[in-house]
């Protein structure tokens, strides 16, 4: 049969025999895919440097009826975004977005969206690095699009409206709680004005990272809210935020 040809995004790849390389990708149309690429690391006329991490290709491949992986024929360089490597942080930042996208959506059907926002993800940290708020906005905005965003703004609970100042948060209630709900014994304790900033993100478009300015408090408070969220929705803690974390 010809070959199916889709945009894709590299997420990692591991070297198999002499030659030879499993590549793992995300695509718009297929969800992520694992490919076996015969000859790679020799093939310069096929592949050249197009199968690296975090490099957007035009793939061209073949099902294989029965088996988990397809078959790639021949990967065309779209962008190696060498500017994710400029620094150390950069880059793990780069690696723990890929890591974190296959791991909320880690089926080979597609999801453009989930696409979009790592392309943008990526193209703003190879035009600009790393920054917190590019993290915050990255891991608000998967959780938005797997369904799984806590309730913020309102109680998670009894749904009633939150007070001013200092709020509650439990991931594994839901989210925000009002005192009457959540009490003394919420986890976490935030302002109501970082949750008020987060509520207002989830309006903006999911590619635009660029010009998003956020205080000290949004994102300290915001990151550790995202966090709690994260780790109950995670089969296992991830080696990129535990490498990020020691940084």
């Amino acid at each position: 049969m010809p070959p199916l040809i889709s945009s894709a995004i590299i997420l990692r790849h591991v070297d198999y025999g002499e030659a030879d390389r499993i590549v793992t990708v995300l695509t718009p149309d297929h969800g992520r895919l694992k490919g076996f690429a015969r000859g790679a690391r020799r093939s310069r006329k096929r592949f050249g440097t197009a199968l690296e991490p975090f490099a957007e290709v035009r793939l061209h491949w073949v099902p294989r009826p029965g088996g988990e992986l397809v078959s790639l024929r021949e990967a065309e360089l779209v962008s190696l975004r060498t500017g994710l490597r400029r620094d150390l942080e950069t880059l793990a930042l780069a690696g723990y977005g890929c890591e974190l996208t296959e791991a909320l959506f880690d089926e080979a059907v597609g999801f453009a969206e989930a696409f979009g926002l790592l392309r943008a993800f990526l193209d703003h940290l190879d035009a600009a690095g790393a920054s917190a708020g590019a993290r915050l906005l990255m891991e608000l905005r998967l959780l938005t699009l797997a369904g799984i965003v806590p309730h913020l703004q309102h109680c998670a609970e009894c749904h009633g409206a939150l007070p001013e100042g200092p709020v509650g948060f439990d991931a594994g209630r839901g989210g925000s709680l009002c005192p009457g709900c959540g009490g003394a014994a919420a986890g976490l304790r935030v302002d109501r004005l970082t949750l008020g900033s987060l509520g207002r993100l989830l309006q903006t478009p999911l590619e635009r990272f660029a010009d998003i300015r956020l205080s000290p408090r949004t994102l300290q408070e915001g990151g550790a809210l995202l966090a709690d969220a994260l780790r109950g929705h995670l089969p296992k803690p991830l080696k990129s935020a535990a490498f990020l974390a020691g940084l």
